[in-house]
């Protein structure tokens, strides 16, 4: 894609009008428009939300984020940043002020969050990527960021089952997954 086309997909997506119940995110210059989450989606996020500390972590939901060097603006389901890591106005986050992203799985979003937003949140150097699992029951940190672009990956992986702690250093907390709601497996289409 060139430059122009470029300028041309971020203008039609800073003055896209989004239908109500709906969201969308520029990934890696294509605009994805998606339905709101369930609620077990919805409680999960909250949940999260509310096991770390406000006295020195601001948690903003659904907020979008600038990487550097990527053609993409997502929205992760929480962002989580030291206070003050970043008091600008306007709709964006830069990753260099990200401590600590967070998606929870929906139907729509598998390859998404775990191959896309992998590889955007390691190009943008997001120390800690977790993946909520409600389908599988598992949680997945991603930490220790390295490479650029499509090669960009998390060097370290761990994975949780729901019910067992998730120790979360970064922000200081063992994540209480005990009552992390689930959904019926996902089953692949013939």
């Amino acid at each position: 894609m060139t430059a122009v086309d470029d300028r041309r997909v971020h203008e039609a997506f800073e003055n896209l009008v989004v239908p109500e119940g709906f969201k969308a995110e520029l990934i890696r210059g294509e605009i994805v428009m998606m339905a709101g989450p369930d609620k077990v989606h919805n409680r999960i996020v909250q949940s999260v939300q509310d096991q770390i500390p406000s006295d020195r972590w601001e948690r903003l939901q659904t907020q979008d984020v600038a990487i550097p060097g990527e053609n993409s603006e997502p929205q992760p389901d929480l962002l989580v940043m030291e206070i003050g890591a970043d008091d600008s106005p306007g709709r964006l986050v830069p990753a260099p002020a990200v401590t600590m992203l967070v998606e929870v799985v929906s139907k729509t979003s598998v390859h998404r969050d775990y191959v896309e937003k992998r590889s955007i949140y390691a190009a943008g150097a997001v120390p800690v990527y977790l993946i909520i699992d409600p389908f599988e029951a598992k949680c997945l940190v991603l930490t220790e960021p390295v490479g650029t672009g499509l090669a960009a990956d998390y060097q370290t992986k761990r994975t949780r089952k729901f019910g067992d702690p998730v120790q979360l250093p970064m922000v200081g907390i063992d994540l209480d997954t005990s009552r992390f709601g689930t959904l019926p497996p996902l089953t692949a289409t013939p």
